[in-house]
């Protein structure tokens, strides 16, 4: 009889998970520092946009309170109450007086009476008196006179007029002596809407009672 054949059970072997591809898996990393490179580079934008905003600011600060002086960049600043144009300080009174009690007031605070040297200066003091002038006659003492000889006109210090740095309205000065038998031997300035080509200086009584413009130099910081 012949012997029954061996049958030998062979298993298959248990099916394995199949595991990621090693490809895809570098993929993904590469998206995701990609991701924050663009994140980084944008936090980086945004932190030098701001940056720059501050140093303009910062900038246009500082050039308030700053100017060039024999090139070399030295910080100047004005009290409390005036303001500043250049190297000099401006102080616009609220009350009126007279121009010498004007000028006593503008020394106890420092400074004189205004002495207009340059057509840069008059234009920032006409434009400042348009906010400044209450009503068309509410005009400025400023430190020009001829009060000790007539037609020969000094500024506060005694240096004369610079005939051609002058800013008379058309007319002026008239010396007109209706109001004041001795005529009208001090300067006030301002149009309260605008004069033309800066023309806003008239001679008056010294005695009349005005608002001024006091002047000092900036203090170097």
């Amino acid at each position: 009889m012949s012997r029954p054949e061996s049958y030998i059970n062979v298993e298959a072997p248990e099916s394995q998970p199949a595991k990621p591809k090693r490809r895809s898996k570098v993929r993904s990393e590469r998206v995701a520092l990609l991701v924050l490179c663009a994140l980084l580079a944008a936090a980086l934008i945004v932190i030098y946009r701001l940056s720059f905003v501050y140093w303009l600011m910062k900038k246009n600060l500082t050039e308030h309170v700053c100017c060039d002086l024999f090139q070399e960049k030295t910080c100047v600043q004005c009290d409390e109450g005036w303001e500043q144009h250049g190297g000099q300080c401006y102080y616009f009174s609220i009350n009126k007086s007279t121009w010498e009690d004007s000028r006593q007031e503008c020394g106890h605070k420092g400074g004189d009476l205004v002495k207009i040297d340059s057509r840069d200066e008059q234009e920032f003091l006409e434009r400042r008196l348009r906010d400044q002038m209450m009503e068309p006659a509410d005009r400025f003492w400023i430190g020009l006179t001829d009060s000790k000889e007539e037609g020969r006109w000094l500024w506060v210090g005694g240096s004369p007029l610079n005939t051609s740095l002058t800013f008379w309205y058309k007319r002026e000065p008239d010396n007109w002596n209706i109001e004041n038998p001795e005529g009208e031997d001090c300067v006030r300035m301002g149009e309260k809407d605008g004069s033309c080509d800066l023309m806003c200086w008239y001679d008056k009584s010294c005695k009349i009672p005005h608002k001024r413009i006091c002047e000092k130099s900036a203090v170097s910081v």
